[in-house]
């Protein structure tokens, strides 16, 4: 259980944090901009979920909490002693890329194929799902740079890369089942 009685500590101020294992790293290091970018995610998605109802805002809700799992397993390294920690460590697992990728078809087979590339846009919420869309890509980006210096799980990659696609589909959803997709144009304006 997490209990915050003190949100400021002082202990950052010098331009370090400390990761979930204690360790102390500099606030630029490639593994804060990954989490940190998760985080950015949760708080783009907490925008959307402001127009969304029903099903929607409960997917929605799950996957804000995916999030924080997420960041919390990108906040601390070294997998390979996840068995020494003294209390579980929370892992990404693929049980949750799966469930994404079934909401996903779901989605999908309620829409028509594409035979355009979209415009971010349409209702605020597809807007504002294709804002999480992008931020949850330069997660992705972050997480799979971290990947080549340091050791990450995975499945938190396979899961970010399929979170995107997830906001892709559900902008579409959102945009009456895709009628009220913005079309792109190709050269519309010359």
């Amino acid at each position: 259980m997490v209990v915050l009685n003190r949100i400021y500590t002082r202990t950052g101020d010098g331009g370090d944090t400390a990761l979930g294992d204690g360790a102390r790293v500099a606030k630029h290091s490639l593994r804060v901009t990954a989490y940190g970018t998760v985080d950015e995610t949760n708080a783009t998605l907490g925008m959307a979920k402001l127009h969304a109802e029903g099903e929607m805002a409960a997917a929605l809700a799950r996957i804000q909490n995916d999030l924080f799992d997420l960041g919390a397993d990108l906040c601390r390294p070294a997998m390979e002693e996840d068995a020494a920690a003294p209390y579980p460590v929370l892992r990404i697992q693929p049980a949750q890329t799966d469930r994404l990728e079934a909401e996903i078809d779901a989605m999908n087979a309620r829409l028509e194929p594409l035979r355009s590339f979209i415009l971010p846009g349409g209702t605020a919420l597809s807007a504002h799902l294709h804002l999480c869309r992008t931020v949850s890509r330069r997660a992705e980006r972050c997480t799979v740079e971290l990947s080549t210096a340091e050791s990450v799980n995975p499945a938190a990659i396979k899961y970010l890369n399929r979170l995107s696609d997830w906001f892709f589909v559900a902008a579409r959803i959102a945009n009456d089942e895709g009628r009220a997709d913005v079309l792109w144009v190709p050269g519309a304006n010359r």
